[in-house]
């Protein structure tokens, strides 16, 4: 429109100045050399004028043409973003939008410039409430100052929600009053909804691991401890901090079997990328021996080996459970034969017994035979009561007993022993002690088997040891024999085993059996050429 009225004036002036000029250069002047003088200036004047007025119509225009070509740019690329792009004014009316927000808000068709979110809000049932809102958010981000970022919830018809990442940018004239304000808002709901997948993943992962009821471990590929769960801490007795940069190999029982099950785990894992159990392994923990049956699984990212985490769960009472039920089979196989064997060894050993004993009080020649098969007879006999013991329970009457004078009694009958073995018996009571509820000659058979045994090991000193722990009474057997091997320390105890020449290795069996009937417990602790340590433990009620 303006450009018509330009053109229009531009013709109106050009005609006027025409006959205008013509008609008072024809009143008033006469000369005729002047006239045409005049007729030249006036058309170069006009001439001037005329590209003049043009050369400032077509830089306009250019400017103009570059001025909506710049428009149009921006309009295309705000259209192409997949963003929400709005420009307001200082009032905050509507300048500009891309296609992405209006279909959004369901104002595609509308004529939105001019108008306010809550003018708008008139065209939208749906995002009524939304649009209004947006002025109150709005208003904040202009009396910040600043660049605001927020997340905002936006519902849609579906009844489903969309999560924009919105950035409001308020601009203002060098006065300080609102110039515009620039908002964008990027869709992140599927980020919000993976984070969040990721997180439920995350807290089903913490729950399996963090609340396992068995110990987890992870270790990268060369053993070290990455993460433990509050099970491994506690059974290890370390914490988090102290655990973590561990090798394994720092808990495993320094045995090179056991290291060898770790190896093969690890190389299994490693080639074939699938988990593995390796059966037990024994681990040293809080200074004592466990066993766990641990499984070795891959830590995949991307189909990469990243590491390895083991599943252990603790089989030592279940184990122990097993060997008492073998050695109680094996108990059971002894006493039934004992039970068919014991009688039928002991009437014809009775008659053998008083016959010798006729002939050794009827001559004297043979009197040291006599003597030494008198003493064989009696050997057969004891090794045919103690057969007899692993047959049938013993009736046990218990009563109070002072240990004290029953250990007194132990150590004055086998002080001729020791003497007779170069051994020295050292018996030492601390503090007063309480009585104990026990069978006083069953306890004395297993103090002097146990002291018997400690004295034949080529001792020099025992020292006996008792003490009141608690509710326990504790006595301890230490000599500084030869020692026993550690390969056979965990079959003492077993029906016939002895490294004695003469030994029936049902001493140790008796003796475990009447502790256990006790409620008591043995350990036994050895080291070749430095002794052993036998420590019986009693419940004082």
């Amino acid at each position: 429109m303006s450009k018509r009225k330009g053109l229009l004036l531009y013709i109106l002036f050009g005609v006027f100045w025409v006959f205008a000029t013509d008609f008072i250069i024809d009143k008033y002047i006469a000369d005729k050399d002047v006239f045409m003088m005049i007729q030249k200036a006036k058309g170069l004047f006009f001439i001037l004028l005329t590209g003049f007025l043009l050369y400032f119509f077509l830089s306009k225009n250019e400017k103009y043409i570059e001025l909506k070509e710049e428009e149009r740019r921006l309009h295309t690329l705000i259209n192409s973003m997949v963003d929400f792009v709005n420009f307001k004014d200082g009032e905050g009316k509507w300048i500009e939008a891309n296609d992405f927000g209006l279909n959004l808000f369901e104002l595609k068709g509308v004529d939105y410039k001019g108008k306010k979110d809550s003018d708008l809000a008139e065209y939208s049932s749906f995002y009524k409430d939304v649009l209004k809102y947006c002025e109150i958010s709005d208003e904040e981000a202009w009396k910040a100052k600043v660049v605001t970022r927020c997340e905002e919830m936006i519902p849609l018809p579906s009844g489903d929600f969309k999560t924009f990442d919105t950035i409001k940018v308020p601009l203002f004239h060098q006065d300080g009053s609102r110039k515009s304000l620039v908002v964008m808002g990027r869709d992140i709901t599927e980020r919000i909804n993976a984070e969040k997948k990721l997180s439920k993943n995350r807290q089903q992962y913490k729950s399996l691991f963090d609340y396992n009821p068995d110990p987890v471990y992870m270790m990268d590929l060369n053993g070290i401890l990455t993460d433990v769960n509050p099970q491994f801490e506690s059974i290890v007795g370390l914490s988090h901090n102290k655990v973590i940069g561990a090798s394994i190999n720092d808990f495993i029982f320094p045995f090179e079997e056991e290291k060898n099950k770790l190896m093969q785990a690890f190389a299994y894992v490693k080639k074939h990328k699938t988990g593995m159990n390796t059966g037990d392994i024994r681990f040293c923990i809080m200074d004592r021996i466990a066993i766990f049956s641990c499984t070795f699984v891959p830590i995949l990212i991307d189909d990469r080996l990243t590491g390895i985490i083991s599943y252990a769960k603790d089989v030592t009472h279940i184990r122990e459970t097993e060997e008492r039920l073998r050695k109680t089979e094996k108990l059971s196989v002894v006493g039934e034969l004992a039970a068919s064997v014991a009688h039928e060894v002991r009437n014809p050993l009775t008659s053998l017994k008083g016959f010798v004993q006729l002939l050794k009080d009827g001559e004297s020649q043979y009197q040291h035979y006599y003597s030494i098969m008198l003493n064989e007879l009696d050997r057969i006999n004891q090794i045919v009561s103690e057969l007899l013991v692993l047959a049938k329970p013993q009736q046990m009457k218990f009563e109070e007993y002072n240990l004290v004078h029953l250990m007194t009694d132990v150590k004055s009958l086998l002080e001729p022993q020791a003497n007779l073995y170069g051994t020295h018996m050292i018996f030492d009571v601390k503090h007063k002690l309480p009585s104990i509820s026990c069978e006083a000659n069953q306890l004395k058979q297993v103090f002097i088997n146990i002291i018997k045994n400690s004295i034949e090991a080529s001792s020099k000193k025992i020292h006996i040891d008792l003490q009141a722990e608690k509710d326990w009474m504790t006595i301890t057997v230490k000599d500084d024999g030869c020692g026993i091997e550690k390969n056979r320390i965990k079959h003492l105890g077993e029906p016939f085993y002895s490294s004695k020449e003469k030994g029936t290795g049902l001493g140790l069996t008796v003796s475990y059996r009447i502790i256990e009937a006790h409620r008591g417990k043995i350990s036994i602790k050895s080291e070749v050429d430095n002794g052993t340590e036998i420590k019986i433990a009693l419940p004082v009620s």
